[in-house]
């Protein structure tokens, strides 16, 4: 196995290989996929698709294929985790600290929180996805952050294996999807709570020969506030940083989407998960 890793998203991205011929044409392949992902649905970017549809609530908008296919995996994974994993948090997510790219968040001093209110509802979302068209209810903004690492994570991981005919592992700050041709004994996967974690660090080694695997965790993406320590789980019933009893999440699945959402939904869930 051989493989490539870079900074993107916010996070580290890492594709492997099964065949090393594969890999120049896998690491440009996933560059040009998550630039694309990035200009489509950063909320960190004024410039970015979802930005200017954000700017547009209350409107019915015409939306690319792309924004309409991650607002249609946001909105099945919000009716699949009952209501737990929504697109709907944007604004809660502003007022809670999270208003910018993680690494200046941590950098800011304390923030002054501002009022927390449970999300708008993800069903009053309009959208049709033949004629990609979309309405969001005035003053909702929408956030795929929950939703569209995982589905770029199976989506490139598909498409590399499609062109290069090899085995391909991709990960995206711990949202992992497999494709192709499985190792001899399947993909080792040290589990670990930050994507930026030591290669050298402790923690469980797992092996996946298809589908997905994810981690998600309060103990990292936290920041100072009036409040206290806040982290990025929002708990939509309440618009703040969700408690729980788990600290890190992490489940397998048949797509990475289907594993980040399970990850996601089992914190909120608490003992109940």
């Amino acid at each position: 196995m051989r493989s490539a890793s870079f900074s993107a998203l916010g996070t580290t991205a890492v594709v492997a290989v099964t065949d090393d011929t594969a890999l120049p044409d896998a690491h440009a392949s996933l560059i040009a996929r998550l630039a694309l992902l990035d200009e489509t649905c950063s909320r960190f970017r004024a410039d970015s698709e979802l930005s200017c549809a954000n700017s547009r609530a209350g409107d019915a908008i015409e939306v690319s294929p792309l924004l309409a296919e991650l607002l249609s995996v946001a909105l099945r994974a919000a009716d699949e985790s009952d209501g737990l994993v929504v697109p709907t948090l944007g604004s809660q997510l502003r007022a809670a600290g999270y208003d910018r790219t993680y690494s200046l968040v941590r950098a800011r001093d304390r923030w002054t929180v501002g009022g927390a209110v449970p999300a708008s509802s993800w069903r009053a979302v309009e959208l049709d996805v033949a004629s990609r068209t979309l309405r969001t209810p005035p003053g909702v903004e929408l956030d795929l952050g929950a939703t569209a690492k995982g589905w770029a994570a199976d989506d490139a991981a598909r498409a590399i294996a499609d062109a290069t005919a090899a085995g391909v592992l991709v990960s995206l700050g711990g949202d992992v999807s497999v494709a192709g041709q499985t190792p001899d004994g399947g993909w080792p996967i040290r589990i670990a709570e930050s994507h930026d974690a030591p290669l050298n660090s402790q923690g469980p080694v797992v092996a996946i020969a298809h589908g997905g695997l994810a981690t998600s965790s309060t103990g990292v993406r936290t920041w100072l506030t009036d409040r206290g320590l806040a982290h990025h789980l929002l708990d939509p019933r309440t618009g703040r940083p969700t408690q729980t009893p788990w600290r890190t999440v992490t489940t397998t699945a048949p797509t990475c989407i289907a594993a980040n959402v399970a990850a996601i939904a089992s914190l909120l869930l608490g003992d109940a998960a």
